[in-house]
């Protein structure tokens, strides 16, 4: 299913971290009666100092403070930033703590990827910006490129209960029994926002392709214009038929994917794909600017999408992952003149004679690569036509 809209939010865009974490901070430094914080990444550098350092004077004032953090993504935090928390009398959970090679590669491969902050259930922070220093970020112009949004309005109410009904969950995994919240927080009722928004996760349970059709959703219904950024694009066959289906009814489709390569095996596996695109009349930007963290699109002028998701199987089928997605066309506005902007200053088109020009040897690396990466998918227990 897809994402069920509730009017009446406020959802404020975020570009990187520059526009986030000084917000987060000052949000918890207002922080009244618990704080809810995940991610993936929480990194023992300047930024992840100043968070952690904001996370215990809220603690130490008798703020109910639960961290989670994934074992992977944050494998150096239970022995660098975790201790001093602890201290302060929050409350931390590592999400599938790491087990050495013997851990079984599809559990690996089943992250906390989600970047969720929930604060007094009247503010919450979801995106795509894990907490790590994006501003170091040797070899390439900084920040690192990427978004959240800062919500306010009756959606709080889903983002509340994923954090609290998660935070039960990893507590049971972890010690093997039932933990009880203490008394909930009031419903708010005071919310003065007008735009409509939906709260949409990716789990194993009943959630397992809601990011996925919010997004086949959109496309199918796309008139005018697609623009999707993501860091890493390998999207399955229902996911490129759409896009080639939308491209070839006349909607005008664009993909700002990462240009410099991070993970070498996903880089290669995902250009595999670029010819057909290409050739169906998709238009595709690398950006070389700075890192691509992005997981954001816009479809027409009315509806938007900022999370964690990217669009490959690793988010789509096996991570736990949280989107936001906003009908609202001021929303929509701002996110694609942001993406224009960074398209116009940091990216390059690729054009499809260019691209097919390519040797033999280049097209089989990359078709090497695309085998091995679904190979790891089948290990991991998922297949078939996604």
């Amino acid at each position: 299913m897809g994402s069920e809209f509730v009017p009446g939010n406020l959802v404020e865009l975020l570009e990187s971290g520059t526009d986030f974490f000084p917000l987060l901070r000052r949000s918890i430094d207002a922080a009244r009666h618990e704080i809810f914080l995940e991610t993936y990444i929480f990194e023992n550098d300047d930024t992840g100092h100043m968070i952690a350092a904001a996370l215990a004077r809220a603690a130490r004032r008798g703020v109910a403070v639960r961290v989670l953090v994934d074992g992977f993504g944050g494998r150096d935090f239970p022995r660098t930033l975790m201790p001093a928390l602890l201290d302060s009398g929050a409350e931390v959970l590592i999400y599938r703590p790491e087990m050495g090679r013997l851990h079984m590669a599809r559990h690996r491969l089943r992250r906390l990827h989600r970047k969720v902050t929930v604060i007094d259930a009247r503010v919450a922070f979801v995106g795509g910006i894990n907490i790590i220093d994006d501003m170091h970020t040797p070899g390439h112009t900084p920040p690192r490129y990427d978004y959240a949004v800062r919500v306010e309005g009756p959606l709080l109410a889903s983002i509340h209960d994923s954090a609290r009904k998660l935070w039960e969950l990893v507590t049971w995994a972890n010690f093997k029994r039932r933990y009880r919240l203490l008394q909930p927080l009031a419903p708010v009722t005071d919310w003065r926002g007008s735009m409509r928004a939906g709260f949409v996760v990716r789990d194993n349970l009943r959630h397992r392709r809601d990011i996925e059709d919010s997004y086949l959703q959109a496309i199918a219904q796309a008139r005018d214009s697609i623009l999707i950024a993501n860091a890493y694009f390998l999207p399955g066959r229902r996911f490129r038929h759409a896009l080639t289906e939308a491209a070839s009814r006349g909607v005008s489709v664009t993909v700002l994917l990462q240009g410099r390569v991070e993970y070498v095996l996903l880089h290669y596996a995902s250009q595999a794909l670029y010819g057909a695109l290409l050739d169906a009349g998709i238009r595709i930007f690398e950006y070389h600017r700075s890192f691509l963290h992005a997981k954001v699109a816009v479809v027409d002028e009315h509806w938007a999408t900022v999370g964690s998701s990217n669009i490959d199987p690793f988010s789509l089928l096996l991570a736990r992952e949280a989107n936001v997605v906003i009908r609202d066309a001021n929303f929509a506005g701002s996110l694609r003149a942001s993406l224009q902007r960074a398209m116009g200053n940091g990216a390059a088109q690729l054009h499809p004679a260019d691209w097919n020009a390519r040797s033999a040897p280049q097209r089989l690396l990359r078709w090497l690569a695309y085998g091995l990466v679904r190979a790891m998918i089948g290990l991991a227990g998922y297949g078939g036509k996604h």
